[in-house]
């Protein structure tokens, strides 16, 4: 006797809408959305989707009606709660264009809390288009399976940093002159990982950080990192050391 096929496929797309679900609730996708699941993936009535929206978790969902230009969808059940991930931030200068859209995607599916752009003495990039680093948390997140988006604050100069740094959370800071491992450093939750510019933090901003009591000096190895690469590495090594990777978290 053939088995019964899992329902919903492993192949069900997903997508995350700005809008309260809920089971009696009617959401209607439009706009590039829309014309991604008509046209690309050729959608049609009574076809899954997986729904998630940031408030309640993960949704089954059937199209109720395929039109030209929209969707009309029919919430079908609550398929798991929404996700705690764990409280770390992830502090980084901003790099170009096609550079930083890849810290923002790998950080969200990696699982950081919080993304914060530092605008530092050498940071090249000072003006961050809020809209596009969204859309890349959407996708990311629609991609990897996460219920809970990533906060994106806005940026912010690294004296105004420091002088507002919440004192409980430890202060991770990459630094080309050395430390101890990221991986010996006794820094769980809640902490945030600083990484700096293409050319690093000044003297100056070096001895700021260094005077600053949540300041904790870590390296990241004997070789000069990319400032992408250093962000991503970073957080790789926190989250497996105090993050969600292992079962028990």
């Amino acid at each position: 006797m053939p088995a019964t096929p899992a329902w919903p496929p492993a192949s069900t797309p997903r997508l995350f809408l700005d809008t309260p679900l809920a089971p009696d609730a009617a959401p209607v996708v439009d706009g590039p959305a829309a014309h991604y699941l008509l046209n690309v993936m050729r959608m049609k009535a009574g076809d899954p989707l997986l729904l998630f929206d940031d408030r309640s978790g993960e949704w089954l969902a059937t199209i109720a009606d395929a039109g030209k230009r929209a969707l009309t969808l029919r919430i079908e059940r609550h398929m798991r709660d929404r996700e705690s991930v764990p409280d770390l931030w992830l502090c980084f200068a901003p790099v170009k264009k096609a550079r930083l859209d890849w810290i923002i995607e790998k950080a969200t599916e990696l699982g950081v809390a919080r993304l914060q752009p530092v605008i530092t003495e050498r940071t090249i990039v000072e003006r961050v288009k809020q809209e596009r680093l969204h859309a890349q948390i959407v996708e990311a997140c629609e991609q990897c399976g996460r219920t809970a988006l990533p906060t994106l604050a806005d940026p912010v100069k690294l004296p105004a940093l420091l002088a507002d740094w919440p004192a409980d959370r430890a202060l991770l800071f990459a630094d080309e002159a050395g430390g101890m491992p990221l991986a010996d450093l006794d820094a769980p939750a809640p902490a945030a990982i600083l990484t700096g510019p293409e050319g690093g933090f000044t003297p100056r901003e070096r001895e700021a950080l260094l005077a600053h009591a949540a300041m904790r000096r870590m390296t990241l190895g004997p070789r000069i990192l990319r400032a992408e690469t250093a962000a991503i590495a970073a957080t790789g090594i926190w989250m497996a050391r105090h993050g969600d990777w292992s079962p028990a978290a």
